[in-house]
């Protein structure tokens, strides 16, 4: 079973950072379109940002000016660099690429 997997989640306080990565062995990320999606509790899943190989990166109005999607071809990764953090962006992040999913990492911006 293809599987993507993500790291780099975590407590952050308000204004922090935090960097979750994608990854995976099945397939090369340089020749897909991969999407971020998010769920806080409660809440229905949220598209968040998206990296596809001959467009332009595109991200949700919500996190627009603070987060970045990039790729690291040598790594084979996607990563979401999420900066100013805010309380409403508590979530379990996924990652989303030629249908698969991946088991999601927890970020929570508390103080």
């Amino acid at each position: 079973q293809v599987q993507l997997v993500e790291s780099g989640g975590g407590l952050v306080q308000p204004g922090g950072s935090l960097r979750v990565s994608c990854t995976t062995s099945e397939f090369t990320f340089s020749t897909s379109v991969v999407n971020w999606y998010r769920q806080a509790p409660g809440k229905e899943r949220e598209w968040v940002a998206q990296l596809g190989f001959f467009s332009s990166p595109s991200y949700a109005d919500s996190v627009k000016g603070r987060f970045t999607i990039s790729g690291d071809n040598a790594k084979n990764t996607v990563d979401l660099q999420m900066d100013n953090l805010k309380p409403e962006d508590t979530a379990v992040y996924q990652c989303n690429a030629r249908g698969y999913w991946g088991q999601g990492t927890q970020v929570t911006v508390s103080s």
